[in-house]
């Protein structure tokens, strides 16, 4: 099987280009099935690597090209789903992290018979707007499963930090760790910056004291928290190598993984089947990945693939 994961400069490429400095889009070839992969990432946010691995594992060995694209601003977003469609690729797979904003650009996708399918993020909506099929995790659930652990070790005053304004996925993470725990506060950071995460969490911390828990909803997240430095405990949502090694030194008590890599695997290889067979996964409901506990009880079975950037 041939990975057609190509670069630009092709005369035969269907260009379909990030409209802001902080989007980026790869184009490539178009020979066969071409799946567009639309996210939100955040350049320099490790957990779109693995879901990309994935996303270039189920490439090469469904042999069907993706051409990846990606931009945290939910408007510019919008308008590389519709770049997409204008392209006429096959298929659109897409975060759907701010549904309303991205709800004109699925639908004219759905309109044109392109079929789209939905991971990692909107899994209340990925239905009302078109999306075929959803590949993630219920996040309310997650945080619901996140709070009940910390209250079982006697959390009262969790902190729970978001780190996309406007995300629906990361808001329900902290409603579900607040339904466990009551006494749950809310802090909003700016994921982008590192330094300014850290430093908003040292003046939060340093201004109540009465904070016990940390809780981050993305790997470099909380390696910011260690760098806080508090005595507060930090768990955290999602992996990267550094902070599976920080689970395993006992820093960061435990993470909560989504599976990124199988989301990016089946979100492309569910369009395969469907253009192919007209095969719909999960029978009308979301395929779930997650949540998923890792500890220091697994942390040995699970840093192997995390070090293969595939957990």
């Amino acid at each position: 099987m041939r990975r057609r994961v190509l670069a630009a400069g092709v005369a035969t490429l269907l260009l379909i280009s990030a409209c802001s400095e902080g989007g980026r889009a790869e184009p490539q070839q178009a020979t066969g099935y071409t799946i567009a992969f639309v996210t939100h990432e955040t350049p320099g946010d490790t957990f779109w690597n693995i879901v990309r691995s994935g996303a270039q594992q189920a490439a090469e060995d469904v042999d069907v090209q993706v051409r990846f694209s990606n931009d945290p601003d939910a408007t510019r977003q919008a308008v590389l789903i519709q770049q997409a469609v204008d392209a006429k690729v096959q298929g659109i797979a897409t975060t759907l992290v701010t549904p309303d904003a991205l709800a004109g650009s699925v639908r004219a996708a759905t309109a044109a018979g392109i079929p789209v399918v939905g991971l990692n993020a909107g899994i209340e909506r990925y239905r009302d707007l078109g999306a075929l099929m959803y590949f993630g995790s219920d996040e309310t659930v997650a945080g619901t499963s996140v709070g009940e652990r910390i209250a079982a070790s006697g959390a009262k005053h969790p902190l729970c930090v978001i780190h996309q304004a406007g995300s629906v996925a990361l808001e329900a993470r902290c409603a579900g760790v607040k339904s466990a725990v009551p006494g749950t506060e809310n802090l909003q950071v700016n994921g982008a910056d590192d330094a300014a995460v850290t430093s908003t969490l040292q003046a939060k911390l340093a201004q109540d004291r009465t904070i016990d828990y940390v809780v981050t909803l993305g790997a470099p997240i909380a390696l910011d928290a260690i760098q806080a430095g508090s005595t507060a405990k930090i768990a955290t949502f999602d992996l990267n190598k550094e902070t599976a090694d920080r689970i395993k030194d006992g820093k960061i008590e435990f993470a909560i993984d989504q599976q990124p890599y199988a989301q990016g695997y089946m979100a492309v290889t569910s369009l395969y089947l469907y253009l192919k067979n007209g095969n719909d996964l999960g029978g009308g409901k979301a395929v779930l990945t997650g949540p998923s506990f890792v500890d220091k009880s697994n942390i040995d079975t699970i840093l192997p693939y995390v070090e293969k950037n595939t957990r």
